[in-house]
């Protein structure tokens, strides 16, 4: 088999909608479809791709490097062994070739939008969900078959007061959701206090909320968050300071007591390893939130989970940032902790298959070959129209 065409575009996912770092007014997504020559049900397979939300589309490094390198390299060296099926690791293979280590940026990006394409594609020759390939190959043929999801949300709108806040959140409840997350450090301490103290009164209890600084805070910000926070016992305290300063959560991890998160924003291997190394995570209450669309995808996924059981992490304490379907796929096949999801932002590359509906805070999968796109009306609408 070979690919026959890569075509990209790009779609916006602007709102009004803020954290405690950006607003995602001008945000966009890169989205691309790898057409093979192989024909399943009268028509030629297709992988498809994108960029998880927070980083821009990476139209120039798509069109100047990677699909270039991809188009160009002998069709024989990006299948397996047997010629029938593409090989994931091979193409990421000729992606990087002639990159330099470090410096991962935009292009860990750019490599996981064409990366997830090349696992939907693959799983659809093989003829079988994603989440089901990699539970075969990784995993001993053990897969989950519901994932635990949590709500994302909790964002500082324009004018949006508290008893918004408490709709948004009892709308997620009634969706089946009992974990949902917010933002903080978009307002002082004592406004977000007041926040937290409005969503714990629709949630439930503390331990079904989580909160999220988005890397907002120097040190002295977040440790006072910390001794603020530290009494409520909540879900976690998300990314309080900048993704790379690890002596930040280092020095948090002797100020606060319940589960810190943090994650998103490294890209890579090397980057998971550091942070684990001298950020003072803890594998018996912490969490991971890497994001494999945003890092290089799932061939460098997979290292970065041979990193945390060299270093004695369980793939449980790992919960993608993201709400996509690829993520949710991977929990399901190499065995991770859940999956994050936005039930009213980002649409339409927000939320799962139609068909598969949270409940008591876990979605199932659908039985789809590839990551299951066709299964998501809104989203598969975008795919279908860039495939031709």
């Amino acid at each position: 088999m070979r690919i026959v065409d890569i075509r990209d575009t790009v779609v916006p996912i602007k709102s009004a909608i803020r954290n405690a770092y950006i607003d995602f007014s001008q945000m966009t997504v890169s989205v691309v479809a790898v057409v093979t020559d192989v024909i399943r049900d009268g028509r030629p397979v297709v992988g498809f791709g994108f960029n998880s939300n927070g980083r821009y589309a990476p139209q120039g490094l798509l069109r100047e490097r990677f699909i270039p390198r991809l188009k160009g390299a002998d069709p024989e060296s990006l299948v397996d062994e047997g010629g029938g099926n593409l090989d994931p690791h091979k193409a990421w293979a000729a992606m990087m070739a002639n990159e330099k280590p470090g410096g991962h940026g935009e292009r860990s990006v750019a490599v996981g939008v064409l990366d997830m394409a090349m696992w939907d594609a693959a799983a659809k020759i093989a003829s079988v969900p994603l989440y089901r390939l990699l539970a075969d190959r990784y995993r001993g043929g053990e897969a989950d078959d519901r994932v635990f999801v949590y709500a994302a949300g909790g964002y500082y709108y324009p004018g949006k007061d508290r008893e918004e806040l408490q709709a948004e959140f009892r709308r997620y409840l009634d969706l089946g959701y009992t974990v949902c997350k917010m933002k903080i450090g978009g307002a002082s301490l004592d406004d977000d206090l007041r926040r937290i103290d409005a969503a714990l009164e629709v949630v439930g209890g503390p331990d079904r909320l989580a909160v999220d600084a988005n890397g907002r805070f120097d040190l002295e910000t977040a440790i006072a968050y910390a001794k603020a926070l530290n009494p409520y016992g909540l879900f976690w305290y998300e990314e309080p300071g900048d993704p790379l300063d690890f002596q930040i959560q280092a020095v948090l991890a002797d100020s606060y007591d319940g589960t810190m998160a943090t994650g998103e924003n490294l890209f890579s291997h090397q980057d998971a390893r550091n942070l684990l190394r001298y950020g003072g995570m803890r594998p018996d209450r912490d969490i991971l939130q890497f994001d494999c669309a945003l890092s290089y995808g799932l061939v460098e996924y997979l290292r970065t989970l041979d990193v945390l059981k060299s270093l004695g992490w369980s793939p449980r304490r790992c919960i993608p940032h993201g709400g996509h379907q690829m993520s949710l796929n991977i929990a399901a096949g190499l065995g991770l902790g859940g999956n994050e999801s936005y039930p009213d932002v980002f649409r339409p590359f927000n939320g799962f298959a139609d068909d598969c509906p949270v409940q008591d805070g876990y979605v199932a999968l659908p039985d789809a070959p590839g990551i299951g796109f066709e299964r998501k009306a809104e989203l598969y609408t975008v795919m279908r129209d860039l495939a031709g």
